[in-house]
């Protein structure tokens, strides 16, 4: 979070607020690169694959398109995550970017499919394929450069900030690299005298396409059905908790996820004999560094009477 202003590396410890508009600023930029960036290659890999009649080439520009549209999407959640709480979202917005994530995916699988149903069509007519010019080569190579640059710069970014709906968008420019280099395969193949390459390069991409949309909606579904964070995640609030001074123990730790953030449900075990001021105080305090050495949006804690066993 802070990397992304003095290159420092970003810690759990960070004032929740800095690394909210950290991640807001990171993801309008990168975000707008990769606008840039997919507005070029759409036009160039659209416009050249229908004039050197590459199948492969104008697949990878739809899937470009895809990518521009993505980038809207993830725009417009940027936009919406960061409003604050109000009466009808008592948690925030954090969840638009899991909405976005599922969106992402959706529209992924329609694109792959539809890529799949004209790669088949070409396969079954192979009369019908023509030999591709060599400037559909070259269109591709210079596709799978730009985006395999790209993905390596939004994915710097989104580790950075620690963004899971950037990351998601990081590893479709890495799919989007992946399908330039099978297409470019598939370019050669053609040009080498197997025409078939070329629908077939089509349909190794949208493959890859549905397969990935796939990925993202499965994941953004269960993150919207209160999904629970990673084990190594829970450890480290467990070891927060554990050296709270004055906290006898905890149990039924609950997490779920609320975007980028968590919200933490715990039972906190304080010594019986104490005042309930004293208690109270303890629990402030285990609340108070969860909040602050993790990406936690609220916890919700409730105090159990502690006693010694005699004997």
């Amino acid at each position: 979070m802070r990397g992304l202003i003095a290159n420092e590396p970003a810690t759990e410890s960070e004032d929740p607020e800095q690394a909210r508009q950290l991640r807001i600023v990171a993801a309008s930029r990168s975000t707008w690169v990769s606008v840039v960036v997919n507005v070029l290659l759409t036009v160039s890999q659209v416009t050249v694959g229908v004039l050197a009649k590459s199948q492969g080439l104008i697949a990878d520009g739809l899937h470009s398109l895809s990518d521009l549209i993505a980038d809207f999407v993830v725009l417009i959640a940027n936009h919406h995550s960061q409003k604050d709480a109000d009466a009808n979202h008592a948690y925030g917005h954090q969840r638009f970017e899991t909405a976005a994530s599922l969106a992402l995916g959706a529209l992924l699988i329609i694109v792959g499919l539809g890529m799949l149903w004209s790669a088949v069509h070409k396969l079954r007519d192979p009369a019908s394929i023509a030999t591709v010019h060599i400037a559909a080569l070259w269109v591709a190579a210079g596709a799978l450069i730009a985006k395999e640059l790209l993905f390596r710069y939004m994915l710097a970014t989104a580790k950075r900030v620690k963004s899971s709906m950037l990351i998601a968008n990081a590893w479709h420019a890495r799919s989007d690299a992946a399908s330039s280099l099978v297409v470019g395969i598939g370019i050669i193949g053609n040009l080498a005298g197997m025409p078939l390459l070329d629908p077939i390069a089509a349909l190794v991409v949208g493959l890859m396409v549905t397969r990935m949309g796939w990925t993202f909606a499965w994941d953004a579904l269960h993150d919207l059905m209160d999904r629970s964070v990673d084990s190594m995640e829970i450890e480290r609030i467990c070891g927060t908790l554990a050296a709270v001074p004055g906290l006898r123990g905890f149990h039924d730790l609950r997490t779920r996820k609320m975007g980028d953030m968590i919200v933490v449900d715990v039972h906190l075990e304080i010594d019986a004999t104490l005042s309930v001021e004293a208690s109270h105080a303890i629990a402030v305090e285990a609340r108070r560094r969860v909040l602050d050495e993790h990406r936690v949006l609220s916890v919700m804690t409730h105090v159990d009477p502690w006693r010694a066993e005699v004997g």
